[in-house]
């Protein structure tokens, strides 16, 4: 699912580690598309069930290369590929596509109930991923942080419809080419949220005692009376 593979990037464009920045923007977007080209050209040779299984194939294979470029555990690939993974498995032992259609919907439900439970905890996960890339206001976390609980809701609605209404090679198009754009737009969406709720040095200054240079101001202002 590429939502999975490149929530974090798209959610803050152009926002990777100094190890991130070093691997070829162009093998990145390999790993991050090519299971679902590989998954959308088997399916129009070979039908759903070895589309699967090439699809658990390349997830897999995905995940350990990312692994091994950035020398740090991709959270949200791994998750993916793990639900991949049980729900090819399911469908290629049962013979039913139908767990494989409903994995979309029952990943993005499952991120958009960790985004919400976190909120009422007054936790923002988004922020515990990206805060050390976007110093942010907390008032901007919890906004984008809804917003993407809510975008995560529609995905999930827009999977249920597109499989349960059209056809199984109309699904897998949607899945292929229909979900990664959409999450880039909604991405750039976020961006004028972002811009405004970013902490700036002088915010940080503030934060950490800019009111001292008003006291000492004040304190001037009384000696002089």
């Amino acid at each position: 699912m590429p939502l999975a593979t490149g929530t974090a990037r798209y959610m803050v464009p152009a926002m990777q580690t100094a190890v991130e920045q070093r691997i070829n923007p162009f093998l990145k977007l390999a790993l991050e598309i090519g299971p679902l080209v590989a998954f959308f050209i088997a399916n129009t040779r070979a039908g759903i069930y070895w589309a699967t299984a090439v699809f658990m194939v390349a997830i897999t294979i995905s995940v350990i290369v990312t692994w091994m470029l950035e020398r740090r555990v991709p959270k949200l690939p791994l998750v993916t590929g793990i639900f991949v993974l049980v729900f090819g498995g399911l469908t290629l032992t049962l013979q039913d596509e139908l767990f494989i259609k409903l994995k979309p919907t029952i990943v993005n439900l499952l991120f958009a109930a960790i985004l919400f439970i976190g909120l009422g905890f007054g936790k923002s996960f988004l922020k515990s991923m990206l805060g050390d890339m976007l110093p942010m206001q907390e008032k901007g976390w919890r906004i984008l942080t809804v917003r993407w609980a809510l975008f995560f809701i529609v995905l999930a609605g827009l999977n249920e419809f597109v499989w349960r209404s059209f056809s199984t090679d109309t699904w897998v198009a949607f899945k292929a080419f229909g979900i990664m754009p959409l999450t880039v737009v909604f991405s750039l969406l976020q961006l004028p949220t972002m811009t405004r709720y970013r902490l700036t040095d002088g915010d940080d200054d503030v934060a950490n005692g800019g009111g001292n240079d008003n006291s000492a101001g004040e304190a001037d202002r009384e000696s002089q009376t």
